[in-house]
């Protein structure tokens, strides 16, 4: 028995432009069409990405970047100066008019029995005396008399004393002379002030009866 073919509706399954077949829906949305997407730009040789600062964008291929150097060194200031040989004390050209004068009053404590007599030469080392003379005694009387016996003898070569000090106590008597100071010490003084010791850079000489 021969089956028949069921024809399809009219109007149901025809598009417009044809027939005999289903119509498919549009997948378009309606609107307005969107943009095409811009092209991208070609990156240029040896660029970072993301630029020099981050920003995006690409360095400019003929710029040159500044060259990186290292930190500058500082040369040490002791260099060329540790080769350099200290500056040799000069002597005076000047006439030593002091140094009789020294003489003169080692002399003197030597007549009245002082003990250790030592001349120190302090030129270019004190700005107020050329030479300083330093004796030791045995007792305060001992060094009131060896104090007035320099006056003295002084006076009479014609070297007026500038100032005394310590007179009254006798344990350290200083007759300042000028160019010249004296120095007449107990033992006791002597050694505990120890100006031999602060004066030891500088040239001395003992003088002996």
């Amino acid at each position: 028995m021969a089956t028949k073919r069921k024809t399809p509706a009219k109007g149901r399954g025809t598009a417009k432009g044809g027939a005999g077949g289903p119509a498919k829906r549009s997948t378009a949305r309606k609107g307005p069409a969107r943009p095409a997407a811009k092209a991208a730009r070609p990156k240029a040789t040896g660029a970072r990405p993301g630029g020099p600062r981050g920003g995006g964008r690409s360095p400019n291929p003929d710029r040159k970047l500044p060259r990186k150097q290292g930190p500058r060194r500082k040369t040490p200031r002791s260099i060329g100066r540790e080769a350099a040989p200290p500056v040799p004390r000069q002597a005076p050209t000047a006439p030593d008019e002091a140094r009789p004068v020294a003489m003169l009053v080692a002399k003197a404590a030597l007549d009245k029995k002082a003990e250790e007599v030592t001349v120190y030469d302090v030129r270019g080392l004190s700005s107020y005396a050329d030479y300083l003379v330093i004796m030791s005694t045995d007792s305060d009387r001992q060094s009131g008399a060896v104090a007035d016996h320099l006056d003295q003898v002084l006076a009479d070569a014609g070297h007026r004393k500038v100032a005394v000090e310590g007179y009254e106590t006798g344990t350290w008597v200083i007759v300042d002379f000028g160019d010249v100071v004296a120095h007449v010490m107990s033992k006791a003084s002597r050694e505990f002030y120890d100006l031999d010791g602060l004066w030891a850079d500088a040239p001395r000489f003992v003088v002996e009866s």
